[in-house]
């Protein structure tokens, strides 16, 4: 009751009996916003109206493998445009999306294949050894589609599918309560164990933290450092900036202060999320080195872990 009344009481949206998440986060802007910029990733732009129209092609060019209502579909992308078009795109036709940990190692990552029954992998190219090195030991798993890799026996290119596919699609006949996603846990206590998510539920995260706590506007741009496979960096960098039109900056590299600050000034986000100890990497920079411009941050946000008070 103490944060309500520090921030409001909550809004929920009321959401009718069918309804299918990529309505709100993908198709209600387009002929509203379709030239506004929703992601910056390596220097390059995507506007709302192209990942509209790619995650169409997306979710067209996964109808047409056979892939359909709750079947999984895991998502093994490092942070880029890719990402979003997987996801959203099995979203928009029923199926399930499961973000899964980059770095997971060969073992762990059939151990998810295995335990989600999917039937599909979008994966980065530079992951794409780790996946055919467990192919043979995950049967359930049809189809392998490389994001910015070339086809090969077996692997599909998702560029060659996506300008195949058709850029126009309605969303599935699903209902709020239907299962929109997985996340795997970290597994510290046991076998990661996958926590499924409704398609209602990013609405509602969105109508509580995304506008009460982070207030963010369509005149926002978001810097996740933590993943976007992260339910952290998911919220952070996909569904609470598409939900009101604001725009994201995605980061595929490793982290490290020196690219934080480089991207800081060179895109210019006012939201910038990542860990504490991330944090303190980024305080402990030499201050006689430091030649970065900060100005166009309004807010720093931690999670992920204790924020201690001497950050």
């Amino acid at each position: 009751r103490d944060i309500i009344r520090r921030v409001g009481e909550p809004r929920l949206t009321e959401l009718p009996d069918r309804y299918n998440a990529a309505e709100t986060f993908i198709d209600s802007h387009r002929g509203v916003r379709e030239s506004s910029i929703a992601i910056r990733c390596q220097g390059k732009s995507v506007t709302y109206g192209e990942m509209a129209s790619n995650v169409d092609r997306c979710g067209n060019a996964l109808r047409e493998l056979g892939i359909g209502l709750e079947q999984r579909v895991v998502i093994l992308c490092l942070d880029s445009p890719a990402f979003v078009y997987a996801f959203f795109g099995a979203i928009k036709i029923g199926a399930v999306p499961v973000p899964t940990n980059t770095l997971l190692t060969p073992r762990d990552l059939a151990y998810v294949l295995n335990d989600s029954r999917a039937v599909a992998i979008v994966v980065s190219a530079p992951l794409l050894p780790k996946v055919l090195e467990i192919r043979v030991d995950t049967p359930r798993l049809k189809h392998v589609i490389v994001a910015g890799g070339e086809e090969a026996p077996g692997v599909l290119s998702l560029e060659t599918v996506l300008a195949a596919a058709d850029d126009e699609l309605d969303p599935a006949d699903t209902t709020p309560d239907d299962a929109c996603f997985w996340l795997y846990s970290s597994g510290t206590t046991g076998f990661p164990k996958g926590a499924v998510h409704l398609q209602h539920d990013m609405v509602y995260c969105t109508d509580t933290y995304g506008a009460l706590v982070l207030r963010t506007t369509e005149t926002d741009r978001h810097f996740t450092v933590s993943p976007l496979f992260h339910a952290y960096g998911l919220g952070n960098g996909v569904f609470f900036p598409f939900a009101v039109g604001a725009s994201s900056v995605y980061k595929p590299e490793r982290a490290t202060p020196e690219l934080v600050y480089s991207l800081i000034t060179q895109e210019k986000p006012t939201i910038l999320f990542t860990a504490p100890t991330f944090y303190a990497a980024l305080l402990a920079y030499p201050e006689q080195d430091f030649k970065y411009d900060l100005s166009s941050l309004r807010m720093c946000v931690s999670a992920g872990e204790a924020l201690p008070k001497t950050l």
